[in-house]
C-alpha cells in the first residue's frame, strides 16, 4: 500500500469512520466502494460499510484502515474522503477526480464526456 494507490482521509473523516466501525463491531475496519446510480447518467456514489468486505487496504489514518475493491483503485487514487457534520446531521464527501464533476450532495461524481 505504501507505493500503491492512495486515498486521503481527513482527520474528521477518520474519526467518524472509527466511530462507525466500532459501533458495528468491526473496530478499525471500514470498506469504501463506488456504486452506480440507479438512473443511467454515469454517476458514481461512495458507499461505506464496516469491515473488509472482500476489499484490500487502500488507506490508513488515525486508527482506521479503509478497504476497497482492487478494480476501483484507479478511480479512488489521489482523492480525499472528508466528513462534515452540522445540526441537521452529517455525511461523507469525496473529492472529484480530474475530468469529472461533483454530485450536488458531494458524495459522488461522474466523468464529463468530451465533445467530439
Amino acid at each position: 500500500m505504501e507505493n500503491g494507490p492512495r486515498l486521503g482521509i481527513t482527520p474528521t473523516a477518520a474519526a467518524e469512520l472509527v466511530r462507525q466501525a466500532a459501533l458495528a463491531g468491526k473496530p478499525g475496519l471500514m470498506h469504501l466502494d463506488l456504486i452506480k446510480a440507479t438512473f443511467d447518467e454515469g454517476w458514481l456514489y461512495i458507499r461505506l460499510q464496516p469491515g473488509e468486505c472482500g476489499g484490500v487496504p487502500l488507506a490508513r489514518a488515525d486508527g482506521i484502515t479503509l478497504f476497497a475493491p482492487v478494480g476501483q483503485f484507479h478511480l479512488l487514487s489521489g482523492l480525499t474522503l472528508n466528513y462534515y457534520g452540522d445540526l441537521s446531521g452529517g455525511g461523507f464527501l469525496i473529492s472529484v477526480p480530474e475530468g469529472a464533476e461533483a454530485s450536488a450532495c458531494g458524495g459522488g461524481f461522474r466523468f464529463i464526456e468530451k465533445e467530439r
